[in-house]
């Protein structure tokens, strides 16, 4: 029996939001709005597959 590793190919982004500077850790794959907690910036939108982020990015988390 063959047994395929598979990884997961999903990762976490800290994000930066362009208004109020906030750091935000976001879904790559978010499948609803994301907001800014502070000024409540949108800072990804779902696209089907991955989201449109629409802040810097920071750092990948794993």
């Amino acid at each position: 029996m063959v047994r395929l590793y598979r990884e997961n190919r999903s990762k976490f982004f800290r994000v930066k939001c362009p208004d109020c500077e906030n750091e935000q850790i976001i879904f790559e794959k978010a499948s609803t709005v994301v907001d800014c907690v502070v000024c409540g910036h949108v800072l990804a939108e779902p696209r089907g597959g991955r989201a449109a982020l629409k802040a810097e990015i920071l750092a990948e988390l794993e």
